[in-house]
């Protein structure tokens, strides 16, 4: 198939962001930024999105997601959406993750860098993908760039997913480079009398 139609959406920060891409060109792009409410918004953005342009899901190609490193509920969000609509339309869903988007972006970038709470910063580099600390982001030498808005990042999934397809891929799953901050109870659950 040489022109692909290809939904990409992105939940991995504090918005929901999507993109259409035809072929090789990106027809649409938006975001909402919300700290909540992805869940309950992202399949209303996405049936908009459709409807703009007289499109339905059977039209679809593939979809493609952001896969994170980000924030952990909104990237299951964003990875469960994209792999139950791949699942019922009976096609592909391409994970990227946010290094893969920014380097579309700036391909001349050898270092890719993104925000991460407590002003440290998820970076790739040659040595590979870590979460540093402010002190070592800068005793490296890196800088921080300007942040693609989310919408550049949803085009910019869906344009990875473009050169993967048609490739089949396993189902998009969560990347994370770090563990989550959220514990078991310390305080034992009550007993259930029979």
């Amino acid at each position: 198939m040489n022109n692909p139609l290809i939904l990409a959406f992105d939940t991995s920060a504090p918005h929901c962001a999507v993109a259409l891409l035809s072929g090789d060109t990106v027809i649409f792009q938006t975001h909402e930024d919300m700290k909540k409410g992805q869940a309950e918004r992202l399949m209303f953005l996405l049936q908009e999105t459709l409807d703009q342009h007289g499109l339905s899901y059977g039209d679809l190609d593939a979809i493609a997601v952001g896969t994170g490193p980000g924030n952990f509920t909104g990237i299951r969000i964003g990875v469960s959406a994209a792999r139950g609509l791949a699942l019922g339309l009976g096609i592909p869903a391409y994970g990227v993750n946010g290094f893969d988007q920014r380097a579309q972006i700036r391909p001349d970038k050898s270092v890719q860098s993104i925000a991460a709470p407590r002003a440290h910063r998820y970076v790739r580099d040659a040595s590979g993908a870590a979460l540093i600390s402010p002190e070592d982001f800068e005793n490296k030498g890196y800088t921080i760039d300007p942040d693609p808005t989310p919408a550049s990042l949803a085009a910019s999934i869906a344009m990875v997913a473009r050169a993967r397809f048609p490739t089949p891929e396993h189902s998009p799953a969560p990347y994370y480079l770090k563990a989550p901050d959220a514990a078991p109870s310390k305080v034992a659950a009550p007993v259930i009398l029979s």
